[in-house]
C-alpha cells in the first residue's frame, strides 16, 4: 500500500468519525444544530481531502468545500454533490464556531444527504 493511499484511507476514518458526531448530536434538543453540522463539515471536508489524496491532487490547507471540490472537478473527478451544494457548510467550519446563534442555512435532512453522498462516493474511489 502506498503513503498517499494510507493517508487517504486516515481521512475517511477521520470523516467517519466526524459523520458519527454529527448524527450523535443532531439527536440531542440541548445540542444546537451549528454545533453538529461543524462535524458535519468537517465529515466532507475529510471525505475530499481522501480522494484529492488518493489522486495526488495538491492542495493547500484550507476549510472551504468549494475550493477543495472545484480542484476535482478541474482534475476530472465527478462529485455527488456540487460545490454550490457544499458552500453551503462552509459556514459551520469557522464562523459558526463562535458564534451563538443558530442561523438555518440548510435544513438537516439535507445536511445528512450531503454527509452520507459523500461518504459513499469517497468509499468508492479510495480503495
Amino acid at each position: 500500500m502506498t503513503p498517499a493511499i494510507e493517508e487517504a484511507r486516515r481521512y475517511l476514518q477521520l470523516a467517519d468519525d466526524d459523520a458519527a458526531a454529527f448524527r450523535a448530536l443532531l439527536k440531542l434538543p440541548e445540542i444546537k444544530f451549528r454545533l453538529a453540522c461543524f462535524h458535519a463539515q468537517q465529515a466532507v471536508e475529510k471525505t475530499l481531502k481522501a480522494v484529492l489524496t488518493q489522486h495526488g491532487i495538491d492542495y493547500r490547507r484550507t476549510h472551504d468545500l468549494h475550493t477543495l471540490a472545484d480542484m476535482l472537478l478541474k482534475n476530472n473527478v465527478s462529485l455527488p454533490c456540487t460545490p454550490e451544494e457544499l458552500t453551503r457548510l462552509n459556514p459551520f467550519a469557522v464562523t459558526f464556531r463562535y458564534d451563538d446563534t443558530d442561523i438555518p442555512l440548510i435544513a438537516p435532512a439535507e445536511v445528512e444527504r450531503m454527509v452520507d453522498s459523500m461518504r459513499r462516493w469517497a468509499s468508492e474511489v479510495v480503495k
